[in-house]
C-alpha cells in the first residue's frame, strides 16, 4: 500500500471559516502576536493568553471539517494516508483521519507550563481552560500550542514521515513560516509531490513538485482523480 503524506496549513482549514494570523477581521486582529503567542507574553499575563486561546478554541469548536478534510479521511481506504498539520484545529481528527500530526499543537488539549510540557497533553473538556486548571506537578496548564520562539518538538518525526512518503500533498500552507516550510526539502526524490494552493506560484518549491493553483477542496479533488 502506497504511503500518502498530506503536509496541511491554514488554507485546510480556512474553507470552515477558521482564520488565521494574516486574516483580517479575525481573532488575531485584536491582538499582537508578540502578546498572546510567545512564551514571554504567558509569564506577563498568563490570564489574557489563556482567555485569547479559549476564545479561538470556542470557534474552533463551533466549525466544522471541510470537504477536503474528509476527502483525505477517505484516502484511508486505499492508501496509508499521514497527515501532518501546521494547524492547531482538531478538522482532520473530527472527518476521520486516523494518523495525524500536529506540528504545532493542538488547541483541544492542554500541557503544563513547568519544566515538563511535553511529558503529557491533557485534554480540555468544552472550549475553555481556567486559572486554577493544574497539572499533577501543580503547574498551571497552558494550551498545548507551540508558540513563537519555541522549539518543534514534532519536527523529526514530521521529517522521518515526509522522507518515507511515496506520495507528497502539501496543502493550504504559504510554507513561509520556519521551521515548518523547511520540511518539504526532504521528500524523497522518488515521491510524487504536490503543492496546492491559489497563490502557489508565489511559492519556492523544489522544482520536482507540480503545482495546482486551487483551494484545498478543488485541489484535492483534481489529486485523486489522479491517484
Amino acid at each position: 500500500m502506497k504511503k500518502i503524506v498530506v503536509f496541511s496549513g491554514a488554507g485546510m482549514s480556512a474553507e470552515s471559516g477558521i482564520s488565521t494570523f494574516r486574516d483580517t477581521g479575525g481573532l488575531w486582529e485584536q491582538y499582537k502576536i508578540e502578546d498572546v503567542a510567545t512564551p514571554q507574553a504567558w509569564k506577563k499575563d498568563p490570564n489574557m493568553v489563556t482567555d485569547f486561546y479559549n476564545a479561538r478554541r470556542k470557534q474552533i469548536i463551533e466549525k466544522q471539517p471541510n470537504e477536503a478534510h474528509l476527502i483525505i479521511a477517505e484516502m484511508e481506504s486505499r492508501f496509508d494516508v499521514c497527515v501532518i498539520t501546521q494547524n492547531i484545529d482538531d478538522l482532520h481528527e473530527r472527518a476521520g483521519s486516523s494518523n495525524v500530526l500536529h506540528l504545532h499543537g493542538n488547541i483541544r488539549f492542554s500541557k503544563s507550563s513547568g519544566p515538563n510540557q511535553e511529558k503529557e497533553y491533557y485534554p480540555i473538556n468544552g472550549w475553555e481552560l481556567g486559572p486554577n486548571d493544574l497539572c499533577p506537578d501543580g503547574y498551571r496548564l497552558r494550551p498545548h500550542v507551540v508558540w513563537f520562539g519555541e522549539d518543534v518538538p514534532m519536527y523529526n518525526s514530521a521529517m522521518r514521515i515526509i522522507n518515507d512518503a511515496d506520495i507528497l500533498i502539501v496543502i493550504g500552507t504559504s510554507l513561509q513560516v520556519y521551521p515548518a516550510a523547511g520540511l518539504v526539502n526532504y521528500a524523497n526524490s522518488k515521491a510524487i509531490k504536490w503543492v496546492v494552493d491559489p497563490n502557489v506560484e508565489e511559492f519556492y518549491v523544489p522544482s520536482d513538485f507540480k503545482k495546482i493553483k486551487k483551494i484545498a477542496t478543488e485541489g484535492i479533488k483534481e489529486i485523486t482523480e489522479l491517484l
